[in-house]
């Protein structure tokens, strides 16, 4: 009975993190380029009270007896599905249409990478994040520049006053990874490399590494399933109340055996 105790307890610990993924989860449900994680779990050692293949007999071995002592939770996926696209309106939001994320450089001049592409431009004209990191490769905009605009394949033009064709002022260029989903998250919608994703590979929208491509005025959604959350809720909620009533059923045999001595 001991050990069905701290078994159930380890499958109550294990539901309670799969609950707070699907709240983080639901919380970022309108956070622009925000990317689900998914809890996944891995069964606990085994005792052994028969190990299998033993044998029983010169001509027969057991099939062994193994008891499992609980689960716990392993690793959080990332899901890396498209989300869906809002349009916007302004010139500098993008929304990548495929696989990629774009580069920027955070304070410290670490290169972080997101899919949360409303950009903006600061008091020198350079495209920068809601956070005021330096987008990569930098862009800046002139401040008497008009018609801004950014091609699927990440060319930006603008039209300058005296000029009497558009000026191209930079490319905006995406990365991938062998292993997106390895990506260490540190908030804020970014994304550190890690060498469980790999280095990076840059290069213009569209091309051979098989990035996707830019929509202009456009910004992705988070890629939740409020509905499929609701049911991993639900689920995670039944698994919890399952182990409880493992471990009030435990604690009642344990009871019983203790007051067979009265």
């Amino acid at each position: 009975m001991i050990r069905a105790l701290y078994t159930a307890a380890s499958g109550m610990s294990a539901q309670q993190a799969n609950l707070d993924t699907v709240a983080n989860n639901l919380a970022n449900s309108a956070t622009a380029g925000f990317r689900r994680r998914r809890l996944q779990f891995e069964d606990m050692i085994y005792q052994n009270v028969i190990t299998p293949g033993a044998a029983q007999s010169q001509q027969t071995a057991s099939a062994g007896l193994q008891i499992g002592l609980g689960t716990r939770s392993a690793a959080t996926e990332v899901i890396m599905s498209q989300g869906d696209f809002n349009q916007t309106g302004n010139p500098l939001d993008l929304a990548i249409q495929g696989q990629g994320f774009f580069q920027v450089q955070r304070p410290d001049g670490t290169t972080a990478y997101t899919r949360s592409g409303n950009f903006h431009m600061n008091n020198q004209g350079t495209i920068v994040t809601a956070d005021g990191d330096q987008v990569l490769p930098a862009i800046t905009i002139p401040t008497n520049a008009t018609n801004v605009t950014i091609s699927s394949y990440g060319v930006v033009t603008a039209t300058i006053p005296g000029q009497t064709t558009s000026a191209q002022l930079g490319t905006v260029q995406l990365a991938t990874f062998a292993n997106p989903g390895g990506l260490n998250s540190i908030g804020g919608n970014l994304f550190l490399q890690s060498s469980s994703s790999g280095n990076a590979i840059t290069e213009a929208p569209g091309g051979s590494a098989g990035l996707g491509t830019l929509q202009q005025g456009y910004l992705e959604n988070s890629n939740v399933d409020v509905v499929a959350e609701f049911v991993q809720m639900i689920l995670a909620q039944r698994a919890y109340e399952s182990n409880s009533k493992v471990v009030h059923v435990a604690d009642d045999m344990y009871s019983q055996i203790n007051n067979m001595v009265r």
